[in-house]
């Protein structure tokens, strides 16, 4: 495995960067794309999630470079070509992907598998930015992602419809799941886990947060105004928004702070007491911590679900879900309960009303009803009171 072009200065937490004093590139302070990028990346200083997925697509193509001795001026339309495909499938397999792990383990890999076309997709999308802010800075001197013939499929923001969620029924059974009594004790570690994890999946349901939204919710976020409950949230952007909370989600916080010991609804005062605590009741939960708990949930649901003879779409489904699926599983489910577009918006934070709209499916299941109508037998439907006509398919054996 080629070391990590990133040096320390991107490893660090965003806010610790800092440039090396060269003065190439006409604009910035650079003197080689690893420095030309992390200048980039300053820009999404205020955005810790954007800032290591960007982070994270731009040292998979540093690294690709690296590996072929080339560097930024050396990129064409075929280098291009083979990026994408080496994307699609990460070759030689032990030198690229590998486990999750944290990235000064020596076993630190930049793929875990290779890209969906989705991913791909979206890993083009950031790098086309990426240039086009280099060319602005006067690093390189063109934007090589521009040549791409097909870049209207691959190159903009209007990605394909969202899949990437539970359908109801699934979403249905897992809830049940989620919520089977268990025997341990109150203020047990058993039942303490049991409480924290039906909580956390009924917040991702309910409220469709980002995993960065939820790890770092405060209780005095929760808030009481004219009867009403309202979740205050700093979302994507420094965004400030307020979102209502249903019932259920109250429900849902009433036995979350009762396994905490704290009184039943939240008080603006809680300001800095964090809604995901560790097994001490005390410590916030972070993203990562986070991240892996949604996921080895749905791994163990999947097990689950598995040995009562489940269905194997919603096997596999549950398998490959992360915990991103769950927002889009809410925002999706907002939709088809018919919570109206601007609103659904509004509660997901979107910038544009198209970006919601990748979670509307009820157009489509409207289609695929009307289209039932449609019927090899006529007679079915009545549409033919004289029956349908009986003429063997022989006779037209090497008809036009």
């Amino acid at each position: 495995m080629p070391s990590k072009l990133m040096p320390e200065v991107i490893t660090q937490k965003p806010q610790e960067n800092a440039l090396s004093s060269g003065q190439l590139g006409g604009r910035i302070n650079a003197e080689n794309d690893v420095q030309a990028v992390t200048a980039w990346l300053n820009e999404y200083n205020d955005s810790p999630q954007t800032w290591k997925a960007y982070r994270r697509e731009s040292e998979r193509l540093l690294l690709w470079l690296a590996s072929q001795r080339l560097t930024f001026s050396d990129i064409n339309r075929e280098l291009l070509r083979q990026f994408e495909a080496f994307l699609a499938d990460p070759q030689p397999s032990e030198q690229w992907v590998g486990a999750s792990k944290p990235r000064d383990h020596p076993a630190w890999r930049p793929f875990r598998g290779p890209l969906s076309p989705a991913s791909r997709r979206q890993s083009l999308v950031i790098l086309q930015s990426m240039f086009g802010w280099l060319v602005e800075a006067g690093w390189v001197y063109h934007n090589p992602f521009r040549l791409m013939r097909d870049k209207s499929r691959r190159l903009n923001n209007q990605a394909a419809r969202i899949e990437r969620y539970l359908e109801s029924e699934l979403w249905a059974w897992l809830w049940r799941w989620l919520n089977d009594p268990i025997a341990a004790a109150r203020g047990s570690r058993e039942y303490f886990e049991h409480q924290r994890r039906r909580f956390i999946f009924g917040f991702a349901y309910l409220l469709a947060p980002r995993i960065s939204e939820m790890a770092e919710a405060r209780m005095g976020d929760f808030q009481h105004s004219e009867g009403r409950w309202w979740w205050n949230v700093v979302g994507k952007g420094s965004k400030v928004a307020r979102i209502p909370l249903p019932d259920d989600m109250l429900d849902c916080l009433y036995q979350w702070r009762q396994a905490l010991d704290l009184p039943d609804q939240p008080s603006e005062l809680e300001t800095n007491a964090p809604v995901l605590r560790a097994l001490d009741g005390q410590r916030g939960l972070g993203h990562n911590q986070l991240y892996r708990l949604i996921r080895a949930t749905f791994q163990e649901a999947a097990q689950a679900l598995e040995e009562n003879a489940g269905s194997p779409q919603h096997v596999t489904a549950l398998r490959q879900a992360t915990p991103h699926w769950l927002r889009h599983t809410s925002i999706t489910h907002q939709a088809q309960s018919g919570i109206s577009l601007r609103h659904l918006a509004e509660s997901a934070r979107h910038a544009r009303l198209d970006t919601t709209s990748r979670y509307l499916h009820t157009e489509d299941i409207e289609w695929h009803s009307e289209q039932q109508r449609h019927r090899l037998n006529r007679s079915d439907n009545n549409s033919h009171p004289e029956g349908s006509l009986k003429v063997p398919l022989s006779r037209y054996n090497g008809a036009d």
